[in-house]
């Protein structure tokens, strides 16, 4: 691993919260891959791969190289692949910059070491797993080979075997100019925001503040769209825009599991549903609210999705864009889970089982592909946070794990 370190520092210091950054990210890790000796391919900058061995059959370990915006509230530099206290420092330092480098140097060790392979190994980057995953839709309509078993290091250990169905929808609400000027708050749908602001036509201004979280798990945070909305809607503005910042203070605000919408779903496999109001964008005439909202496996779009949309029109609001991945659930006897769950248990000595959570993965984008790491059981949550860390520790034993998968799916 001595050599995974600084390549990591490396790709760190690119910031890929842009497509034109991912995409710079992607050509450096392909000239990587490169000169290791093994083979790379190229699909118009929305996906590569590095891939070595000989087979019909193809395992698949997908990464993206893209990252959520830096946010506010770092100490470190969030490009600047800081290493102090046995942790690296950097945004996609764990997602997913570090364990699909990880990825890579272990596929290298294993060419180096003569193990044999039955299958081909193929390790995909993609450039917008944050923005919806369309680069791996890319691939896989433009004829990208599909693989036989697979997984992708962007989830948590054991492995993630369930995956709640994922929704990304924009809505709008024009009014005629009136008492706000302009607001704004969030930098991601599945951020929870930590900073709004308002500026009135009188020239007041209001700002709030709250606590980042990952949208999959918005109940960890504190939505500072949803104070901005509670003291915009003190004001009792009035005709469509105060019936618009009633609507979303009072069946939205700081709620998280969307039970004021009539969608508050649960099940014992996956937990609650969650809310989160991600992005608000105004001006003197119109106002946008993005919000992503996930529901539990054994539910459907069916199930939520029309009650959302109907309380959105009734306060007058459009369906601007809108995004849907299903939920995804593989049983725990079938074969990918077998073998994934049978490396981590004999790697760690234990007898764990595996998980369903709210998060989206590239599960979701090919068949036979589960998330499988990078982040273990009680760590730390620093995904999309400020001072985004992996523990060199981590990335040790994420390298070993995904060595042994890889060798476990190509026997």
């Amino acid at each position: 691993m001595t050599d995974l370190i600084p390549a990591l520092q490396t790709l760190l210091s690119i910031d890929s919260s842009t497509k034109t950054g991912a995409v710079r990210a992607l050509h450096w890790v392909l000239k990587l891959a490169q000169s290791m000796g093994l083979r790379t391919g190229n699909m118009d900058d929305m996906v590569g791969w590095a891939e070595y061995g000989e087979g019909d059959e193809l395992v698949a370990v997908l990464g993206h190289l893209d990252v959520v915006p830096i946010g506010s509230g770092w100490t470190k530099p969030p490009f600047g692949g800081v290493i102090e206290d046995g942790r690296l420092y950097g945004r996609g330092a764990t997602d997913d910059k570090g364990p699909i480098l990880a990825a890579l140097f272990a596929l290298y060790d294993i060419k180096r070491s003569g193990a044999p392979l039955g299958k081909r190994v193929r390790i995909l980057f993609g450039t917008e797993e944050e923005t919806g995953c369309d680069d791996m839709k890319y691939y896989v309509n433009r004829g990208g080979e599909l693989p036989a078993l697979g997984f992708t290091p962007d989830g948590a250990f054991p492995l993630i075997h369930g995956e709640k169905g994922l929704l990304i929808e924009e809505y709008v609400c024009r009014f005629e100019p009136g008492a706000l000027k302009s607001a704004w708050g969030g930098t991601a749908a599945n951020i929870v925001p930590d900073f709004a602001r308002a500026e009135l036509a009188d020239g007041s201004v209001i700002e709030c503040r709250g606590v980042s979280a990952h949208g999959a798990e918005p109940w960890k945070g504190e939505n500072a769209v949803g104070k901005l909305l509670a003291a915009l809607d003190a004001l009792t503005l009035e005709g469509p825009l105060g019936t618009a910042i009633s609507f979303l203070h009072e069946r939205i605000g700081m709620e998280t599991r969307g039970e004021s919408l009539g969608v508050g779903l649960r099940d014992a496999l996956s937990g609650p549903l969650s809310f989160n109001l991600g992005m608000l964008r105004a001006g003197e005439t119109e106002l946008r609210v993005t919000v992503n909202y996930r529901y539990p496996v054994t539910c459907r779009f069916d199930d939520c999705a029309p009650q959302v949309r109907a309380a959105f029109a009734e306060a007058g609001f459009e369906l601007a864009s809108a995004m849907h991945d299903e939920c995804l659930f593989v049983p725990e006897d079938a074969p990918l889970v077998r073998k994934l769950m049978g490396v981590y248990n004999a790697y760690t000595g234990q007898q764990a089982k595996p998980l369903c959570i709210g998060g989206g993965t590239y599960a979701k984008s090919m068949p036979n592909i589960l998330a499988f790491g990078p982040c273990f059981p009680g760590d730390e949550v620093t995904e999309h946070q400020p001072d985004e860390y992996i523990r060199l520790d981590r990335l040790q034993q994420n390298f070993d794990l995904i060595r042994l998968a890889i060798l476990a799916l190509a026997e």
